[in-house]
């Protein structure tokens, strides 16, 4: 891996140019990063959190993220009015963590999981994998790229509804050239409870039976980075976590990277990082979930 250069953590007396070697954020304007530094290594922090994280494993930390934002803006033009989705965005996704994207409704946590998943494109900035520009790709390019990286999780299923179960498990091998293995898949069907259930189109499946056909079309890939858009929000707390505990062994078990957009301060809660967006920006608070949504 490439190592992050001390010189992207020295900082001058406002803060500018600055960004936690943690999380990524970037420290311009926070009047108490002095507070939260190891002045040795000339490292400065958002928070004590990030502190605490890089002080337990500061190798990992000194490294290149696995994915870095850089500076991404997302504007939309409404009625000849710029609407800002995100705001100089700057955070940092490591390898194996498992990270909860959370904030109130319109914040811009989903956009910005859009634009790690390459499914939009930042109106400005960069987006960096494995410190290779992601954003530079062509269309055709991002969606090779897509397929083989990411596995995607979404609140709505969006299973296509003339399917069957099994045939849309297997769209992802399809658009990535990769062959069928039909043993494979069925035992994957099997082992998630769905016996029976692999010739049935949406329609005929509970919500929680289609939030499982969901995840295995997510899995089907192999991919190295699980991305969930609220993926409990539609089923009940049982179910829900039954569906959260099967991710959670891949991140443990597997070393699955896992990002999820959430409302749920129980599932953030089990994250390795919180990334609270606010305003179309990450806040320097990443332990504020508990309170969040009662303020």
């Amino acid at each position: 891996m490439r190592k992050t250069s001390v010189q992207n953590n020295t900082i001058n007396n406002t803060g500018e140019g600055m960004f936690d070697p943690v999380c990524g954020m970037n420290l311009k304007g926070i009047d108490e990063f002095k507070k939260n530094q190891l002045a040795e290594k000339g490292l400065f922090f958002c928070s004590d959190h990030c502190k605490s994280r890089f002080e337990k494993n500061p190798e990992k930390f000194q490294n290149e993220p696995l994915i870095k934002l850089r500076n991404v803006q997302k504007v939309f033009n409404l009625g000849g009015v710029d609407t800002y989705a995100l705001k100089d965005l700057d955070i940092y996704i490591w390898e194996g963590d498992f990270v909860a994207i959370i904030g109130a409704s319109g914040s811009g946590k989903s956009t910005a999981l859009n634009m790690i998943g390459l499914l939009d494109k930042p109106t400005s900035g960069d987006i960096f994998l494995k410190g290779v520009n992601i954003s530079d790709l062509n269309d055709e390019e991002k969606t090779k790229f897509r397929s083989e990286t990411f596995g995607f999780i979404f609140q709505q299923y969006n299973l296509i509804p003339w399917l069957t179960a099994f045939e849309n498990i297997s769209l992802p091998l399809i658009f990535s050239g990769k062959g069928i293995n039909n043993k494979k898949i069925n035992a994957s069907i099997e082992g998630i409870g769905l016996g029976g259930r692999s010739l049935h189109r949406p329609f005929e499946l509970s919500g929680g039976e289609q939030q499982r056909v969901a995840l295995l079309r997510a899995l089907v890939s192999d991919p190295d980075i699980i991305l969930g858009d609220e993926p409990t929000g539609n089923l009940d707390s049982s179910t829900g976590n039954k569906l959260l505990d099967i991710l959670l062994d891949l991140n443990k078990k597997e070393g699955k990277t896992l990002l999820i957009v959430t409302h749920d301060a129980d599932i953030a809660g089990k994250a390795d990082q919180i990334i609270t967006m606010k305003d179309g920006k990450a806040i320097k608070d990443h332990q504020v979930y508990k309170k969040i949504y009662t303020e």
